[in-house]
């Protein structure tokens, strides 16, 4: 950030403050979505040249006025909204995640009406949006039906069940269906006694070493897996 905007950005916040203070107005979603963008800004941390890691765990504390709206809006929409916004800003600032993005909404009466309290921190999970192309085989990325995730901890399940790391809406998959292992000697994918089986590159597999580029078929869905920055 230059000098120039930094010194845009406190009056910015100075004006916003003195507005605030006038006009006790109740929060809107579009400023809960600010919040969380502008904490990512201050709290990511530079781990390297090419890698900026993110807070992943978001608890948005509001004054009792604002907390009710949160239920008005649909909390679990929101959340998702939330979310969402929370990714594809990540992407736009190459942050990465260390595990999944959670969202939560508190009640404090102390906090004042129109002001958003956000409190954050980064925990590491098995999976995590992927936000760079930067995949390597100690964090390979998968693509499941457009959405892709980067392997983040040792084991990964994909299933049906709300116990799965990565939950698929699909009838053909069992709730927990395919496990992926990262090793030191590559990911081993895992059938985990599902109905329908697991396939690699077409073939049915109980346990199988995953290479770059391969595609993984569990009932309707088909993923791609690989390890090399870019995928081909």
């Amino acid at each position: 950030m230059s000098a120039f905007d930094k010194i845009e950005k406190t009056v910015e916040n100075a004006v916003e403050n003195v507005f605030s203070r006038a006009f006790k107005s109740d929060v809107k979603p579009v400023e809960l979505a600010s919040a969380i963008k502008r904490t990512m800004d201050e709290r990511s941390a530079e781990i390297s040249r090419d890698r900026i890691v993110s807070p992943n765990d978001f608890t948005l504390t509001l004054s009792p006025q604002d907390f009710k709206k949160i239920a008005e809006w649909d909390e679990d929409a929101l959340r998702e909204e939330l979310i969402g916004i929370a990714t594809n800003y990540a992407r736009e600032q190459a942050y990465v995640f260390l595990g999944p993005i959670s969202v939560a909404f508190a009640e404090s009466n102390t906090q004042p009406r129109g002001k958003i309290e956000v409190a954050c921190h980064t925990r590491r999970g098995p999976v995590a949006p992927a936000t760079t192309p930067h995949a390597s085989p100690q964090n390979p990325i998968i693509d499941v039906n457009g959405e892709r995730y980067i392997l983040t901890g040792a084991v990964t399940v994909i299933g049906r069940g709300s116990v799965a790391d990565i939950q698929l809406d699909d009838s053909g998959i069992s709730r927990k269906h395919l496990e992926l292992r990262v090793t030191p000697s590559g990911v081993i994918a895992t059938d985990l006694n599902s109905t329908n089986g697991s396939f690699v590159e077409g073939h049915k597999i109980s346990a199988a070493t995953l290479v770059d580029g391969n595609t993984i078929t569990i009932g309707h869905t088909r993923i791609m897996f690989w390890t090399s920055p870019e995928p081909q």
